[in-house]
Formats: structure tokens, sequence, C-alpha cells
């Protein structure tokens, strides 16, 4: 039975399943920058908002322009008495509620462009109808009447209804045309028959209000499209702001899914690398020490030394990966116990004194005194130590000296500090240093290369036991390690309990 991507978790290295970057508002970003880059703003970029605008005016005008048709009509059937202007208002509340309706069912439905147009047309048609409607109303007459009064109600019944209809057309300045058109015709041809300069006024200051209207609507227009790019470049950095989260999320994801996969994959292959490199060790080991008699080759043991050389280092970089390994895949954990810091620290210094005396470097110590045990693991404070220990003895040249610190810090935690005079990190460099194989120009020129995982390693163990870790670093002057270990780890001797004596604890048990 094949094994599927499931039956183990392990075995996922990286999970490919994950949602990618969301395509749709991708299209949606590059539709939109395509809109906001055809030059200048104009309704043809904006005709689906501009008309959603529209329909919105209209709807809420409605109660208004309703409102003034009943109360011209009733108004007019109170002072002519003629009931002829009942029909008149039948007829003007059907094209307002016509014109509600399509509004409506417009404002329902998500308009695309193709319907644009012809939308556009009903309305001009359905306000061209409601200009001949109140174009009716203008040619009403009332002989019975005061001419003054009638002529006054008539005018400004006229220029309220249209002011009030014009309310919801200002966005569609040919629907506003088509109101005016047919009121402003009928008057200026019966003042021409009936040679009144009243009613010739009167179509004359509706034809200046037309003009100013036009004026208005397209300053609110304009106005409009303005506040229509502005919310499309809002939208479209908001849109951008999410391709690029979904991007680096997606990023992130892949380089946390690549971590644990080259985490995953040297842990497993901890045992496949050091069983053949021990073998080689052990056996190079033997042909150099001549245990099983004599080599009668000269070269063959200086063959044998350096294999036994090359594979100890080959192990120790090994060790030194597979322990950062398992750190950043959060498998190293910490086995606590009381531990003295100053002891882990002389007995390190102990390691690698055969190697200082090589190079004739001097290891001086300064401690202080009672200082009280760690809780702490004796392992990773031990490879804390060694590691900045090497480093020191590698990088100090001969004849050097090398100074080791062990004393409390300002907040009651105890530090191990580890100064040398060698050649000394460049300032721009020290970050680098502390980075997972990373190597300063010094590094690089000496003769003792590794792996540049021994700070970070120091750093990563001390950040399990909550400490901190200062590289200070100055060229031709030396470089200052410091292992900081905080006062929560520190145990604090508890005083002695008094015995009670017996007689002493009767006599308290009465009192």
């Amino acid at each position: 039975m094949p094994h599927t991507a499931s039956a183990n978790p392990d075995k996922n290295i990286v999970d490919r399943t994950q949602s990618r970057p969301n395509r749709a508002v991708a299209r949606a970003v590059r539709a939109t920058r395509a809109r906001l880059q055809t030059g200048r703003f104009s309704n043809a970029v904006f005709e689906k908002e501009m008309m959603r605008l529209h329909l919105d005016s209209v709807v809420h005008n409605s109660a208004g322009v309703a409102l003034t048709i009943l109360l011209a009509a009733a108004f007019g059937m109170w002072l002519a008495g003629d009931l002829a202007l009942a029909a008149w208002m039948a007829m003007a509340l059907s094209l307002q509620a016509l014109c509600i309706v399509v509004a409506w069912r417009a404002r329902k439905v998500t308009l695309t462009q193709e319907q644009v147009a012809p939308l556009r047309r009903q309305f001009i048609l359905l306000q061209g109808l409601t200009g001949v409607s109140w174009a009716i109303f203008a040619l009403q007459d009332c002989s019975a009447c005061r001419p003054d009064l009638f002529e006054a109600y008539h005018g400004g019944a006229l220029l309220i209804g249209l002011a009030a209809t014009a309310m919801g057309t200002v966005l569609l300045r040919p629907a506003l045309i088509a109101t005016f058109l047919p009121v402003i015709g009928v008057l200026a041809l019966r003042a021409v028959e009936g040679h009144d300069l009243s009613t010739a006024a009167l179509a004359a200051a509706i034809a200046v209000a037309l003009l100013f209207l036009l004026v208005m609507t397209n300053r609110m227009q304009q106005a409009n499209l303005r506040i229509l790019a502005i919310q499309s470049e809002k939208d479209d950095l908001i849109a951008e702001l999410e391709v690029a989260k979904s991007m680096s999320d997606e990023a992130r994801r892949r380089a946390e899914d690549a971590n644990l996969a080259k985490s995953r994959f040297l842990a497993s292959m901890s045992h496949e690398l050091r069983t053949p490199l021990n073998a080689i060790l052990g056996f190079s080991e033997v042909m150099h020490t001549e245990v099983l008699g004599p080599l009668d080759n000269p070269i063959y043991k200086e063959y044998s030394g350096d294999i036994h050389r090359s594979g100890q280092h080959l192990l120790d970089l090994i060790n030194e990966i597979l322990d950062l390994s398992r750190i950043e895949a959060g498998r190293y954990e910490l086995h606590e116990e009381a531990v003295h810091l100053l002891e882990i620290v002389e007995d390190c210094m102990g390691m690698v004194q055969l190697r200082a005396r090589s190079k004739n470097i001097q290891i001086r110590h300064q401690a202080e005194s009672a200082m009280p045990a760690l809780w702490a693991d004796e392992k990773a404070i031990r490879q804390i130590t060694l590691n900045l220990l090497s480093n020191a003895v590698k990088f100090t040249p001969a004849g050097g000296e090398i100074l080791v610190k062990v004393g409390w810090t300002a907040g009651g935690g105890q530090y191990v500090s580890i100064r040398d005079n060698g050649p000394g990190i460049p300032e721009e460099e020290i970050p680098v240093v502390l980075s997972a194989f990373g190597q300063g120009s010094i590094a690089i020129k000496s003769a003792e290369q590794g792996t540049g995982l021994g700070l970070p390693i120091v750093q990563a163990l001390l950040a399990k036991h909550g400490g901190e870790f200062l590289l200070r670093s100055k060229l031709r002057e030396g470089t200052e390690a410091i292992a900081i270990l905080p006062s929560k780890r520190v145990l604090d001797s508890l005083p002695a309990v008094r015995q009670v004596q017996p007689v002493e604890r009767r006599r308290r048990s009465f009192a």
C-alpha cells in the first residue's frame, strides 16, 4: 500500500496545500489601476458609480417631489375650484411613482457597464414626460380668479415644482434639461402668442434657473468625480496592501516550511552522519598510533593523522549544526539542576589550557566569592563557556592573554566574561558574526575557520535560560564576550531551621 503524505506528519516537509495569494484581489488591483491611469476623470470612467448616485438621489428626493405636486394641485383646486387639476395631479404622481419604481429596481441589482446606457435613456425619457406634465400645469388658466393672485400662485408653483424635481436629477444633466425645456417652450410660446410680459418673465426666470442649475450640476458632478477618484485610489491602496500581506504571509510560510524541512533533515541525519565518522576516527587513530603494529611507510602514518584530524574537525562541525538545528526545531530540552557557574568555568578552562599553552597564551581568572548555585542545564552552560573560550583561544595571537571573569550582575544575576587581546571585530561586522553561518573578515583570513555557529548556539542556549549575550569588540584592541544568566536562575541559600527544645515546645503549647 503506498504511503501518503498524511501518514506521518514528520514527512510533510513542505505543505503546499495552503492558499495562494488572492487572485481576485490582484485582478481588482490591476483593473482599478488601469482605470485610474486613463487620464482625466470623466463620466465614462465612473459611469456605474454616477448612475448609482443618481438612483439614490431619485429615491431620496421622491417624497419632496410628491409633496410639491400634492400642495400645488390642492392649492390650485381651492383657488380656482377646477377639478381638472386632480387629473393633472394623478398623472404627475403616476410619472413620479414610475421613476421611483425604476430607480428602486435598479438599486436592487448589480449594474453592469452595458446596463448603464439603457437605464440613462429611460430616466431621460421619464424626466421628459415629467417636464411635459409641468408644461400642462403651466397651461392651466383661471378666468374667475384674481389675475395677480393666480399669476403668483402659478409662477411660484412652477418654480418650486421644477426645483424639487431638479433636486433628483442634478447628477444627470440631460434629464434636468428634459424636465425644464417643455415648460420653457410652452411659456415662451404662450408669451409670444398673447404678448404677455408676465408669462415671458416667468419663462425667462425658469430659463435662468435652468442655466444656474446646469452650472451647479457641473460643479457637483466634478466634485463627485473627485470623491469617486479618491475612493478608487483608497480601494486600490487597500487592495494592494491585502495582496502584499497575502504574498508576505505566503513567503513567510514558505520560509518557515523550508527552515523546518532543513531542521528535520539535519536532525534525522545525525545517526547517519556520525556512525561512519566514528568508524573513520577510530580506524585512523588505530593506524596513527600503530596499535596493530608499525607502518613501514612513515607517509602513511602522516596521512592517517591527517585523516583523524580532518574527521574530528568534521564531527565537531556536524555536532554544532545538529545542536543549532535541534534548537531551531524546538526539540532542545533543558535538563535543569543546581549547578555552580564558577566550577563549570574552571573545568572548561582546564579543557582549553593545553591548547592555550601550545600558543603561549596566558589565561587569567577573576571570580567573586560566595556565589550560590544556579538552576540551569549543566551541559548547556558548559557548551556556552567552551564555545566562548575556544573562540578566544582561536583568535588570540601567540603570546597573548585571556581574562575570564565570573561575578554578579547589577540585577542580581550571574555572568561570565571572556576577554582577549586579539585582532578584534569591526563594529559593522558584529551582527554578521552573531548570525548563523556568519563569519567576519578576521575569521575568514584566519587559518582556523569554523562554521560560524558557535555564537548563534551561545545566544540560543542563553535565550533558553532567559539570559542575554553581549559581544563587545574593537579593532586591534580585542573582544569581550559576556554570557548573562538572570536573577531568577540564582538559588538563594535558605537559613537553617532552628530546632525547638521539647520543654520550650510544651511551654508554647500551654501559652
